[in-house]
């Protein structure tokens, strides 16, 4: 027993040693005059050090306890000391990176961060709860909550929602995209849904005169289809659970790529029999709206024809050096156009 103590003292020791490396490193960044007077300090870094520890151990509980019971208050006790952590001054630049099985997803102009995660009450229903933190030029916190709704909606894609009554999902990812000089952000989610099916939600956030979250708007257009259909103002997809399907947005392409699904029993009435077909469609930002594109890939192959991509050297196998050159240097374009976190954007 000595022995184990010893053990776990010593990896909490390790752990807070390494973040405060972490923090160190973040602050010698080239950040500006402003970004550096936002320092977490010693003090609050301790704070936060020991809430996150807190909230790793609810996280863990309100995921993976077998009675919904202690899930709920599980769930309760982690959404009480998110609060008190995120109080702490200049809590926004606190990653809180071992609070796993919660999404803490930053703005890629990080003003501002979106936390997510979900609560099972049963293999039948499931709830997400979340919140938004805006950055602040004093530290200070401001937050607002959201408020899933989704059991009480019948038709979630047609309607501009508010915080208080939130299509909930945990968002895995967000790209932002502006239109006459307004902030568009995507936000890209996942949601249980039931024992049967999982959802994945492409939703566009914007904000109003009041800073208030604004969810959804006509911006998923189809105007451009063979057969033209309304526009809807969110995108959801429900498939067979376990069912790997893409939806992203995908940076080479300049757009958003989501798996075309079928049904794999020839059901279409039963959402959770639907599955990938190997087609893809896609999205692309064009006037201030994400443009359906109904087949993105479109390229036939010849009868016996293995797909071939676009080879470094000819048949022989000599190198086209040309080539190579310019795919050299199309990497560091792109690896020089991503420069590190920068939170004074």
């Amino acid at each position: 027993m000595l022995y184990l103590s010893m053990t776990m003292t010593k990896t909490i020791v390790v752990k807070k040693l390494l973040i405060q490396i972490a923090f160190i490193i973040l602050w010698l960044l080239p950040f500006s005059q402003v970004a550096l007077s936002q320092k977490i300090t010693q003090a609050d870094l301790k704070k936060l050090s020991a809430k996150e520890d807190t909230l790793s151990e609810y996280s863990e509980y309100l995921n993976t306890d077998s009675l919904p019971e202690d899930r709920m208050i599980a769930d309760s006790a982690f959404t009480k000391v998110l609060v008190r952590a995120l109080q702490v001054k200049n809590s926004f630049y606190y990653p809180f990176d071992s609070v796993l099985g919660v999404s803490k997803l930053y703005a890629p102009d990080t003003s501002f961060r979106i936390i997510t995660w979900n609560i099972n009450f049963d293999d039948y229903y499931s709830r997400q709860k979340g919140a938004i933190q805006f950055r602040t030029a004093d530290g200070s916190l401001k937050l607002l909550p959201l408020r899933d709704v989704s059991e009480f909606t019948d038709k979630p894609q047609d309607s501009v929602r508010s915080r208080q009554n939130w299509i909930g999902s945990i968002y895995y990812n967000v790209i932002k995209t502006q239109h006459k000089g307004k902030n568009y952000y995507t936000l890209f989610g996942f949601d249980n849904n039931s024992a049967q099916s999982s959802m994945k939600w492409i939703e566009v956030l914007s904000f109003n005169e009041k800073n208030e979250p604004v969810f959804g708007g006509p911006f998923f257009s189809f105007e451009k289809d063979s057969v033209p259909k309304p526009p809807k103002y969110r995108l959801g997809l429900e498939f067979k659970k376990g069912a790997r399907v893409l939806v992203n947005y995908i940076e080479e392409l300049g757009m958003i790529l989501v798996d075309h699904l079928i049904s794999e029993s020839d059901q279409p009435e039963l959402a959770w029999t639907y599955v990938p077909d190997g087609d893809q469609e896609g999205y692309k930002w064009e006037n201030g709206k994400w443009m359906h594109i109904d087949k993105v890939f479109t390229l036939k192959l010849e009868d016996g024809q293995a797909p071939v991509g676009d080879p470094l050297m000819d048949p022989k196998g000599n190198k086209n050096e040309q080539k190579l050159q310019e795919k050299t240097d199309k990497n560091k374009a792109k690896e020089g156009s991503r420069p590190p976190l920068n939170y004074d954007n």
